[in-house]
């Protein structure tokens, strides 16, 4: 199959591709490097250094490479940053969506597997774990915008039959994922810890997420091309993490010997929320495979590899 895949140069999109690849699919990427890495990309694809913002060279990806099937990866996903440029986020997330679910209307794409959040999308349980009938809530415009895009999926497929299946995040982490960045809590001890820097916990450590190794998202994309038709589905184990149990593990896989700091707490951050992926298992054929020690010791040696 001819699949399209925006956002292949970043964390979880080249792990996409890599899946994809491996599959033999014939794969293609649309990224604009804001984070993404060119050397991320696999040899196998053609790379396109594009915005999704930008149309006319939207048009010619899709003049050129004729997909059958796309993998909407792309967004911009710091949330912080989205409380205070939720315009940004909208001109990305929704109007950049809206303007590739345009291109794959008039081209004929068949399917469109959309990463949406789980993590943002939900707000603050009412019930753990939390499953697809859970009230959505966002907290920030990184959730609002991603959720918004759920809807348009839905008219697109009713008005115009362009089929899809969302897949809302957990807590994504894994090789490739940026120590330097905002998301991603097992990067940046893991960048910190390897570098003799100390980590700090934001406020307790208590806090719970729910972790799910990268390579375990890309084959849930793999699989959704095939399944789901129309649905939303949860990527995730069904198990909360506290940033605690995290820290001790990274700090066995890593050898650090530094102090266990604690600083304040997060404003408007979610305490607990981890996700019942039993839909995904049930109708996909999916479940988290990686456990978290497993996962992080491949992404311990992947930074060390690099250091």
């Amino acid at each position: 199959m001819r699949i399209l895949v925006t956002g292949g140069a970043g964390f979880i999109g080249s792990h996409v591709v890599d899946a994809l690849v491996a599959e033999g699919h014939q794969v293609a990427v649309v990224d604009d490097l804001s984070t993404g890495k060119r050397e991320q990309v696999n040899p196998a694809a053609r790379f396109y250094r594009v915005d999704l913002r930008d149309e006319a060279a939207l048009e010619d990806v899709f003049a050129a490479e004729r997909p059958e099937a796309i993998a909407h990866q792309a967004a911009k996903a710091n949330v912080r940053e989205s409380l205070e440029k939720p315009v940004l986020y909208a001109d990305v997330n929704v109007l950049g969506s809206l303007r590739l679910l345009e291109l794959a209307r008039k081209n004929g794409v068949r399917k469109v597997v959309y990463a949406s959040t789980g993590g943002a999308a939900y707000g603050e349980p009412q019930r753990l774990p939390v499953d697809e009938s859970h009230p959505v809530n966002p907290l920030d415009p990184y959730g609002a915008s991603k959720h918004h895009v759920e809807h348009y999926l839905f008219l697109y497929r009713h008005n115009y039959g362009l089929d899809y299946t969302v897949l809302r995040y957990p807590n994504v982490y894994g090789p490739r994922q940026d120590p330097l960045g905002e998301a991603g809590v097992v990067a940046i001890f893991t960048g910190q810890m390897l570098t003799g820097r100390h980590p700090l916990i934001n406020g307790s450590g208590e806090q719970e997420r729910d972790f799910v190794y990268v390579g375990d998202i890309a084959r849930a994309n793999v699989l959704a091309l095939e399944r789901g038709s129309g649905g939303i589905y949860n990527i995730g184990s069904g198990v909360g993490t506290s940033v605690n149990q995290v820290f001790a593990a990274l700090k066995e896989a890593t050898g650090y010997e530094g102090p266990e700091l604690h600083g304040p707490a997060k404003l408007g951050e979610v305490f607990k929320i981890y996700l019942d992926a039993g839909r995904a298992r049930d109708e996909l054929g999916w479940e988290a495979t990686v456990p978290l020690q497993e996962g992080i010791r491949h992404t311990v040696e992947y930074f060390r590899s690099r250091m």
